[in-house]
């Protein structure tokens, strides 16, 4: 991948994950440099005439009316990003910092923050080099941005705190000597400028949703392979009955199960049964799956909006020479958005143990009970359908919106706070969960289609068995569960499963 410039506007939620998984090298256009340049004089010129600034020239939160002597200035900015930098628990993923490095410097592109060039060119540089801080995960409640995720990793820029080298972890001062580089001594309004915004809670969602629309098409896969496996019909998937009520993941879900169940030999084994209607986890696939396709279509939109946002405060304008006190940096929207998508994935995850349970209910599947031919002396595959089900319950307490939730912070000043950073967390658990169930999935619907044979899939749902049947063979004789999950798992997130499904079955929707 090129070299990509930041202007403060142009980055996608595909493009983000893009930049980052590929190591692409970044900078920012001409245009930003001028808009970066032009904010910055008229906070020096500010400086000058003694103006009266949120966070400039006076203290923080509660501490908003204490005016800063000039001489304190920049003493302010260093202890702002060390007092913020108060988080606890386990890490931030690596890939997580790397994204958050990302989407700070894209909306100080913007030229709204203040903040000299040269910082900016120094972010890039710690881009550049692939140097990932190390962040604590806890801490942030989700408005005046994500004060404490992202004061670690100022913390880092001026020589405090953690980061990775190697695998492990050094100090800040040591990582900066490996790569030559000074610690940066932060001038007027630029702490404030780093630790107010949303980066922790839109990097978790610029990779939740990258995997979730993955996850989406990987789901209408294993479905289709449980309908095969448990001779379901493919009459509630035609086109004309999803156009009575036309939405769009809908309609595309429908598509997708059509193409992946073509010519199925099975199918065509039962087609004059006598079944009327089959169970709503079969026949609802493309109302349950389609409503979350159109969730993950939805909460794209609210990120890629934010993602190009500027989220600090005060924010300066230029044109009109003036700082305007504000909000931006409220994680609402994204709050919001994280609960809304966890709540969809969680169902996702709901329905797909619904099948896995009837997979290996003899009384329901016709198969072999447990999908083992030994029953008795073998368990077969229950306790799969144990994992599902509790994987399912602990998405259900995860799902609990955090939006709904507030608590005051910094003496009432701070008086409602959206909780997103931890709407985002749960949400990346959820998402994690859910891989899982759909993973099981597929390890039972491969299993009762072999007791199908010779009956063939269809085009697309035959090329998904025979990819996972190349790494993973039938279960005979009882085996650690756990291991076929992991193999089932490193089949179908590879990068080449559904590329190769798709080279059968058409793009999928």
């Amino acid at each position: 991948m090129k070299k990509f410039l930041l202007n403060g506007l142009n980055l996608t939620v595909s493009l983000t994950k893009e930049i980052v998984d590929n190591h692409a090298k970044i900078g920012i256009t001409p245009s930003a440099k001028a808009n970066i340049i032009r904010s910055r004089n008229v906070i020096e010129n500010w400086l000058k005439s003694g103006e009266v600034i949120y966070g400039v020239t006076t203290g923080f939160g509660e501490f908003k009316d204490v005016r800063i002597p000039m001489k304190d200035v920049e003493t302010l900015q260093r202890n702002l990003i060390i007092s913020h930098s108060a988080g606890v628990g386990e890490p931030l993923p690596k890939n997580i910092v790397s994204l958050m490095l990302l989407l700070r410097i894209n909306s100080l592109a913007k030229g709204f923050s203040g903040v000299r060039l040269e910082l900016v060119e120094y972010l890039i540089k710690i881009f550049n080099l692939g140097i990932v801080p190390h962040i604590p995960s806890q801490g942030s409640v989700g408005s005046s941005g994500d004060l404490a995720p992202l004061a670690h990793l100022a913390s880092f820029i001026i020589g405090e705190g953690f980061a990775y080298y190697k695998d492990k972890v050094l100090t800040a001062k040591q990582v900066l000597s490996k790569y030559k580089l000074k610690p940066v001594k932060l001038s007027a309004k630029e702490g404030l400028a780093l630790i107010n915004g949303t980066q922790m809670m839109t990097a978790f969602a610029v990779e939740i949703i990258n995997r979730a629309y993955r996850l989406s098409k990987l789901a209408d896969i294993s479905s289709s392979l449980s309908v095969e496996a448990l001779k379901g019909s493919d009459y509630p998937f035609k086109d004309e009955l999803q156009k009575a009520r036309p939405h769009k993941g809908q309609i595309n879900t429908a598509s997708n199960l059509r193409k992946l169940l073509k010519n199925s030999e099975i199918r065509l084994s039962h087609v004059d049964c006598d079944k009327v209607q089959d169970a709503y986890s079969l026949r609802c696939i493309p109302q349950v799956h389609g409503a979350v396709k159109d969730t993950i279509e939805y909460v794209n939109k609210i990120i890629e909006t934010e993602i190009n946002s500027a989220t600090d405060n005060p924010l300066i304008f230029a044109k009109t020479n003036e700082h305007i006190e504000g909000g931006n940096f409220h994680g609402e929207p994204v709050a919001l958005a994280m609960d809304f998508l966890k709540i969809a994935l969680s169902e996702l995850g709901n329905i797909s143990e619904r099948r896995t349970a009837r997979l290996v209910d003899g009384s329901l599947s016709g198969l072999p009970r447990f999908l083992t031919s030994k029953g008795g002396l073998n368990s077969g595959l229950m306790i799969a359908q144990y994992t599902a089900a509790s994987l399912v319950s602990e998405n259900k307490i995860l799902a609990h919106p955090a939006s709904v939730d507030s608590i005051p912070t910094s003496a009432n000043q701070e008086d409602h706070n959206s909780l997103g950073s931890i709407a985002a967390r749960n949400c990346f658990e959820v998402l994690n969960n859910v891989e899982k169930i759909i993973a099981i999935e597929f390890l039972c619907a491969c299993q009762g289609i072999d007791f199908l044979k010779p009956l063939k899939c269809g085009i697309g749902t035959d090329l998904a068995y025979r990819q996972i049947r190349k790494s993973v063979i039938h279960i005979s004789d009882d085996v650690v569960i756990s291991e076929y999950i992991r193999l089932v798992s490193d089949v179908i997130y590879s990068g080449n499963f559904l590329k190769n499904v798709e080279s059968k079955s058409g793009k999928l929707l």
